[in-house]
């Protein structure tokens, strides 16, 4: 019986920090073609929703497994060992014959970054799958769709609780044909602007937001807005977590990284509030390194961080707060 089974796309991914390269009048790159310019630093990385998910969910503790397919590459193969490496059962890993890995390109200047993303095509052959108290659903690509149904069933079946966290592809979708999976999730993860696109709106009232996100079927909804925080509604509930505040390096797989210490929470037998204070957490660590996976946090981390910082704290919010903002006040915390 596994913890949880995370089911997505997994990357090699290639971290450059282009200071050099960078505008002096803005947050963007500043170049010709032909040209050769100097970088200031490069990383190769794993990367990938669901292998971030994996990895940091097995460094905290769960039984881990992921579905993925790659190529049968030198990238699949660094992947593959990757996963073993943290613990991350292999059985639903495939390495495919004649196909590439999916590859990306992460652009990082002063804590922010523009991704380069290429996706092969896949089959997405929806494997037979062991028992699993979670599930998490991720980015895939075009024809990932074909999934839905028989994850439903298994879901059904094994009556395993999903968290999602829909992707561009299954965002480009429309709600109209994620709704059954939407139906079927305990959680549902977005950030603000994922938000309105999927709900068609420019409103950015995150009690408007947390609510409408959970009305289209989840039981909860969780809305990150960055270092504004992160909000949640459970049909009575309006909740609020600050960031927890550290230096930031990178902030690729944040958003991951929150929801590994939410499932992994739920796991716990958390509450929904104790839950976002781990996926807090967890965020924080992961932004203070280079790429999604080498600042995930273990349990033992996890335990310090709260027990070390008890004004970190989530908190219900009103619609008073939320028009004075003040909802938005950071928490001094100890650095990890």
């Amino acid at each position: 019986m596994l913890d949880i089974i995370s089911i997505g796309d997994v990357t090699e991914d290639v971290f450059i920090q282009v200071g050099n390269v960078a505008s002096k009048h803005g947050n963007h790159l500043d170049f010709t073609f032909p040209t050769k310019l100097s970088i200031d630093n490069v990383d190769k990385l794993v990367g990938g929703n669901a292998g971030n998910i994996a990895i940091g969910t097995s460094r905290l503790g769960l039984k881990s497994a992921l579905y993925a397919e790659v190529g049968a590459d030198t990238q699949g193969e660094l992947i593959y060992r990757s996963m073993k490496d943290n613990n991350v059962s292999t059985k639903y890993f495939y390495r495919k014959k004649g196909q590439k890995t999916n590859y990306s390109v992460v652009l990082y200047y002063k804590g922010d970054r523009t991704i380069l993303v290429h996706h092969e095509k896949r089959d997405y052959k929806f494997p037979r799958l062991g028992r699993s108290t979670f599930v998490y659903l991720t980015s895939m690509a075009k024809g990932s769709e074909k999934i839905f149904d028989p994850l439903l069933k298994y879901l059904k079946k094994n009556k395993s609780k999903m968290g999602f966290n829909p992707g561009t592809h299954q965002l480009n979708l429309g709600l109209k044909k994620i709704k059954s999976m939407l139906q079927a999730t305990e959680v549902v993860f977005l950030n603000v602007e994922e938000t309105q696109k999927l709900l068609g709106t420019k409103r950015r009232d995150m009690m408007y937001l947390a609510r409408k996100l959970q009305e289209t079927g989840p039981n909860v909804a969780c809305v990150t807005d960055g270092p504004k925080g992160s909000y949640s509604y459970d049909g009575e509930k309006y909740l609020f977590c600050p960031i927890y505040d550290v230096p930031i390096m990178e902030r690729t797989g944040c958003g991951d990284a929150f929801s590994t210490g939410f499932m992994s929470a739920l796991s716990n037998g958390k509450d929904v509030g104790e839950a976002m204070m781990w996926g807090t957490i967890s965020s924080a660590g992961v932004v203070q390194k280079v790429g999604p996976q080498n600042g995930l946090v273990s349990l033992s981390l996890m335990k310090r961080a709260l027990k070390g910082n008890p004004k970190f704290k989530f908190r219900e919010f009103n619609v008073k707060e939320v028009k004075k903002r003040n909802v938005y006040t950071p928490v001094k915390v100890k650095k990890f």
